[in-house]
C-alpha cells in the first residue's frame, strides 16, 4: 500500500513540475520577425557607436578644459533634430527623449573619465582627437543613422517579443565600461516604449 501512495505521489509531483515547465516556456515571448530582429541590432549597435565617441569628447576636452555640459549645442541639435523626427513620422517628444537620453549617457561617460582623471592627476593627452575635425563628423554621420532607426522603433514598438529582444540583446550590442548606467540612460526611452 505504502508503495501505491509513493507511486502516486511521484506521478502528481512529476505532473506539477511539467505543469511549471510548460508554464515557464508559455511566458517566455516569441521572437519578433527576423526583419525586427534586425532592426533592434541597428539600433542597438548604432547606440553603442555613439557611446564609444564619448571617451574620444572626454580627452577633448580634457586638455582644452571646455565644459563637459554644452547646453546651448544641446537645444541646437534637439531642435534639427525634432524637425528631422517630425519629417520623418516619428513622434516629436519620443526623438526628442531619445536624444536628450544620449547626450546624457555621453556625459554621464565623460563626467566618469574626468573624475578618474583627475584622481590619477593624469597630465593632458599627448594627441587628442580633434572635437570640430574628428569628432564631430562621426556623430553629424550617426544622426540620421539614429533617426531612421528610432522610425523602426517605433514601427515594431508593439510587435510582441520585441521589447524582450531588444533587453538581451542590448547587453551583447551595447557595451558599457560603468555598471552598465549609461547603457541603461541611452536605452530608457527605447525600453519604455517597447514594452512587449
Amino acid at each position: 500500500m505504502l508503495f501505491g501512495y509513493r507511486r502516486i505521489w511521484r506521478c502528481h509531483v512529476a505532473g506539477i513540475v511539467a505543469l511549471l515547465l510548460l508554464a515557464g516556456c508559455q511566458t517566455q515571448p516569441p521572437l519578433p520577425p527576423e526583419q525586427d530582429q534586425l532592426a533592434i541590432d541597428h539600433m542597438l549597435q548604432r547606440v553603442d557607436e555613439r557611446l564609444e565617441v564619448a571617451p574620444l569628447v572626454a580627452q577633448s576636452k580634457w586638455n582644452s578644459g571646455a565644459a563637459i555640459e554644452a547646453p546651448e549645442r544641446e537645444a541646437q541639435i534637439l531642435e534639427s533634430v525634432a524637425e528631422e523626427a517630425v519629417a520623418a513620422g516619428i513622434d516629436e517628444a519620443f526623438a526628442r527623449e531619445f536624444f536628450q537620453q544620449q547626450f546624457e549617457a555621453s556625459k554621464q561617460i565623460q563626467r566618469r573619465l574626468h573624475l578618474q582623471w583627475t584622481q590619477e592627476g593624469r597630465p593632458p593627452f599627448d594627441s587628442p582627437p580633434d572635437l570640430g575635425e574628428e569628432v564631430r563628423p562621426v556623430l553629424d554621420r550617426l544622426t540620421p543613422q539614429l533617426i531612421e532607426s528610432l522610425s523602426e522603433m517605433q514601427r515594431i514598438a508593439e510587435v510582441e517579443g520585441a521589447g524582450h529582444y531588444l533587453r538581451q540583446r542590448a547587453e551583447v550590442l551595447v557595451s558599457d565600461d560603468f555598471d552598465g548606467e549609461p547603457r541603461s540612460v541611452a536605452l530608457q526611452p527605447l525600453m519604455d516604449r517597447m514594452t512587449r
